[in-house]
């Protein structure tokens, strides 16, 4: 397609407005395809009206009203988040539940890739040595301990990925036993025992915080393994806590305490390097997607693609995760009709109704959730926004529901709660199992996570070529038109196999993009 050529996507029959698809937006008298005249500049992302919007008229888009026009607005204008009334919420009753019947598809066979098959029987995409954290006040010691570890053992182990810390903000100044604070301790808990950590479990701790070792990893937490770290025999109350508490009296000031650590370390990676990569099947991936700096081009190409791929990963008996509270809220009907049913939709339903009252506790409305960002890429609302994100959840039955900080048991499509901040779902998505990570953005966000690959897909090919080391998979070509949202879905299917695998490292991996674990925590602080 000319660059010259006006190009507007619509995304249903019914829909009164179109996105402007051309980098830099198209210019005021320009004339589209089917002759309607812009009346203003239109930049790239945004909305055009198709015909004469009535004052208090619906604006739609996806097929269903985004908004409503608080003045008239002629056919050919600009359509932005100030001309426009956010439609009321959905109510939680009446809903329909467990009404849509997707068809089913064929199994999808013969997929694979080469991954470390856990005591527990999970699968790690990774081999990597972590080091739990019960409060943020050892992070420093604990990274100054960890650099070492890198820079002096880790290229002895050859078959270890790498030590990351699982550096976070709980643990003290929290009141241990509201009402919530099972929260944050159950996704540390659960990530310290990610399938990319081999189940190899350390702990650093300080000595007087609240979060103690024992409350954060139980007995009978860990999976069992014999000295070659291979399958066993499920979990043991037996089995030791490894910690180093730096308030211990063996501790005679700061190096004590690094080579503490930096000893116990070396115990923990002699048994991860003697894993291998063996050959299983696609349906042990565990695969949580999820975006971040949306635009108009979300719900058009990547989270498509990614719905796409989706299907295709359910079908190859694989887990996907898809998540985003606040993001999902608006288009709860059509997640409650998808699911298998009717308690998989009430459980559902219960999930928004917490973090309905969860915003009402805070006195934040959801438009607050609709980002500077997100409006400068043409997202007018959380309505707008919510069409767009849904899509990533393809068109497969829900089959399960996580409330936030829980381990994934089941296969199939799981609607994990969590809020839409990308680094605390990112984070819940960890401790619900995760193993693989999939990211789409528009506006760009070097967002990474070091416990698990993140393939990152950009909406738009200008935001692929801009930024060329950082994103994985370009959707944009589906709006350019040389792609379709099938071939990009099956484009990132494969990629996920061959970074999976190892073969392929993705550009968070190559540059260890990552920031903190953020956790979820809705009980007070003292």
């Amino acid at each position: 397609m000319p660059a010259a050529t006006p190009h507007t996507i619509r995304m249903h029959l019914r829909d009164n407005v179109a996105i402007v698809a051309n980098d830099g937006g198209l210019a005021a008298g320009t004339v589209l395809p089917g002759g309607l005249v812009l009346v203003d500049k239109v930049p790239q992302g945004h909305k055009v009206a198709l015909v004469d919007l009535p004052a208090d008229g619906p604006v739609l888009r996806y097929g269903i009203p985004i908004g409503y026009a608080l003045q008239d607005i002629p056919a050919g204008s600009w359509v932005h988040e100030r001309l426009l009334r956010m439609p009321d919420a959905r109510g939680l009753t009446d809903l329909p539940m467990a009404t849509v019947k997707p068809e089913a598809q064929p199994p999808l066979e013969g997929y694979t890739f080469e991954g470390y098959r856990n005591a527990d029987g999970s699968v790690g995409t990774r081999n990597i040595l972590a080091i739990t954290q019960t409060v943020q006040c050892v992070a420093g010691v604990t990274d100054f301990a960890v650099q070492r570890i890198k820079a002096e053992l880790l290229h002895r182990f050859p078959n270890v990925d790498d030590v990351v810390a699982l550096e976070h903000s709980y643990g003290c100044g929290v009141a241990i036993d509201a009402p919530g604070a099972e929260i944050p301790i159950r996704t540390l808990r659960n990530i310290s025992l990610n399938p990319n950590f081999g189940g190899e479990v350390m702990v650093v701790s300080l000595g007087c915080e609240k979060l103690q070792p024992e409350r954060l990893m139980p007995p009978g937490t860990i999976p069992l393994v014999d000295e070659r770290n291979v399958a066993d025999v499920g979990t043991s109350a037996d089995t030791p806590l490894d910690v180093v508490c730096l308030q211990d009296d063996a501790h005679v000031g700061f190096m004590s305490m690094v080579e503490s650590i930096v000893r116990q370390a070396e115990v923990h990676l002699e048994r991860l390097n003697a894993r291998r990569r063996v050959t299983v099947p696609a349906a042990e991936l565990v695969v949580g997607v999820q975006c971040g700096g949306s635009d108009a081009f979300s719900g058009v190409t990547a989270n498509p693609a990614v719905g796409f791929c989706t299907d295709l990963l359910v079908r190859a008996g694989a887990s996907v995760m898809f998540s985003e509270t606040t993001e999902v809220r608006d288009g709860i009907d059509q997640l409650t009709s998808r699911a298998s049913t009717p308690e998989v939709a009430e459980a559902m339903v219960k999930e928004m109704a917490w973090y309905d009252a969860y915003l009402q506790r805070g006195k934040v409305d959801r438009s607050a959730n609709t980002t500077p960002g997100n409006k400068k890429g043409g997202l007018s609302n959380i309505v707008e926004k919510a069409m767009g994100s849904i899509v990533k959840s393809g068109s497969v039955a829900i089959t399960g529901v996580l409330s936030p900080g829980e381990k994934l048991k089941q296969k199939g499509l799981t609607y994990a709660a969590t809020p839409a901040s990308d680094f605390i779902c990112g984070t819940l998505q960890l401790a619900a199992g995760m193993n693989l990570h999939v990211f789409t953005t528009g506006r760009g966000t070097p967002y990474g996570l070091a416990p698990v690959p993140v393939i990152k897909v950009a909406t738009r090919s200008d935001l692929a070529r801009r930024w060329h080391d950082l994103m994985d998979v370009n959707a944009g070509t589906i709006a350019d038109g040389v792609a379709t949202i099938e071939d990009v879905g099956w484009e990132l299917f494969h990629l996920m196999l061959e970074v999976a695998s190892g073969r392929k490292k993705t550009w968070a991996e190559h540059w260890k993009l990552h920031n903190a674990l953020v956790l979820f925590n809705p009980a007070p602080v003292t």
